[in-house]
């Protein structure tokens, strides 16, 4: 296939449209899955199971015990097995878990469960993260990761909504409707896990929509990328340098995104108290979701530039400082609408640098050195997923708000600011060598 610009960009835009978005719809429910916690606990589980703030932070956050045990085992299972087996498993197996849910009875049995979730769901997204990245040339990745990252902010903009839907049905099911809730998900996660199974294609030369010409110029691309030698063994790829400090990166990011994730439901309900106004379970839904549209917007404009420029360290720096100085901001003021400003800055902030993150490992990684540096820095990263809830909530529990909390999150946002453009600082590009070969950097 003549390599020329209209043709390869048709070609990347076939992979967006039909694996971005299958992926796309994958994460979607992942995430949806993972976050129905922050739907159900003011939606009457809290009450129901009798969870104080730090026992609902400890049930949100121990989901990461077991997704960290098994995040760097489950990536190389994918590697070996191939993305259609082992993402169709990872997804059947959690939506089983998530449907036990519906029967909790008790704080422990919830403990358990969210436990067994993190089991279940362990290398889902770095494996996303790694199939693509077997798909897509370099110059394009940050722009078909930004097409699957979208669904991250969708999954509150539409899964709120969904969820208050499933929640309302109380009277239909004959259970409480945060139980609804999981039942729903749980199902629609087997559903999705299922035809996963049938129609995901492992590699190029297997995808039936992509002509014979696009097999052969993709295969050339992926073989040939501009850039260093890329490590291909796992163990130097996890005591490399700049896997872990990328990892830190990702830590301050995902500290942030899930301190809102599972606590601003929790402090919209805390609007009524102050304002004096009622919100219904669809009211709050719909609140929820408000600053997260916008940052599914920023993220495709801010990963747009990111394709056209070539990826920078400002692409994720700017952003983080952004969200380190909002977020601390947003429990200070009282006014209703400041607050829900600065938390849809926090979340475009979040939404802007994540996808235009994981364009950067790919760069100097390969094959299983590529599945284990992603699951290290996705596994150090979601460590913050446990601590980000637990310290909330207990943080709250003892001051009685939120503003500790909050600035802690501006701290290790600002955190992974420093770091980037450190990083950066520390690897800045030499001059194109002789054989054409130059250091790729952040």
């Amino acid at each position: 296939m003549s390599a020329d610009n209209a043709a390869v960009r048709a070609t990347v835009r076939k992979i967006s449209l039909r694996l971005s978005i299958f992926i796309g719809l994958m994460f979607f429910v992942n995430f949806l899955d993972r976050v129905s916690i922050s739907f159900a606990g003011p939606s009457g589980m809290n009450h129901d199971l009798g969870l104080s703030a730090a026992q609902f932070g400890f049930a949100a956050g121990i989901f990461f015990i077991g997704y960290i045990i098994l995040e760097i085992p489950s990536n190389l299972a994918l590697h070996r097995f191939g993305a259609r087996v082992w993402l169709a498993r990872i997804m059947i197996t959690w939506g089983i878990v998530t449907v036990l849910f519906t029967w909790v009875q008790s704080v422990t049995q919830l403990y358990w469960l969210r436990f067994f979730l993190g089991i279940a769901e362990a290398g889902f997204f770095p494996g996303a993260i790694l199939f693509l990245s077997l798909w897509v040339p370099q110059r394009f990745r940050s722009q078909v990761l930004a097409s699957f990252y979208i669904a991250q902010p969708l999954t509150i903009v539409i899964g709120s909504p969904l969820a208050a839907l499933l929640m309302q049905l109380h009277g239909v099911t004959g259970l409480a409707g945060w139980r609804t809730m999981y039942l729903g998900v749980g199902l629609l996660a087997v559903i999705v896990g299922i035809v996963t199974f049938f129609l995901l294609p492992d590699r190029p030369s297997e995808a039936k929509w992509l002509t014979t010409d696009e097999k052969s110029w993709l295969k050339a691309e992926l073989a040939n990328e501009d850039g260093v030698p890329r490590h291909a063994s796992p163990i130097k790829a996890m005591t490399n340098g700049r896997v872990w400090l990328l990892a830190v990166v990702y830590f301050g990011l995902v500290y942030g995104l899930y301190a809102i994730a599972f606590f601003l439901p929790t402090i919209i309900a805390g609007f009524q108290s102050k304002t004096g106004a009622h919100f219904g379970v669809m009211e709050k839904a719909l609140i929820t979701a408000i600053p997260y549209l916008p940052a599914a917007i920023v993220l495709f404009l801010w990963s747009r530039d990111a394709t056209k420029r070539g990826v920078r360290a400002w692409h994720i720096g700017i952003p983080a400082l952004a969200g380190a100085i909002a977020i601390p901001l947003a429990v200070q003021v009282s006014d209703t609408v400041a607050v829900m400003a600065l938390m849809t800055v926090v979340a475009c902030a979040i939404f802007a640098a994540l996808p235009v993150f994981w364009s950067i490992p790919s760069r100097f990684l390969t094959g299983g050195a590529a599945a284990a540096g992603i699951a290290l820095i996705n596994t150090v990263g979601n460590v913050a997923g446990f601590v980000a809830p637990y310290i909330t909530g207990y943080l709250k529990s003892v001051t009685g708000g939120y503003q500790l909390p909050m600035l802690i999150v501006g701290v290790f946002m600002a955190l992974s600011a420093v770091v980037i453009f450190s990083l950066t600082l520390k690897q800045a590009p030499p001059a194109p060598q002789a054989n054409g070969t130059r250091r790729a950097t952040p």
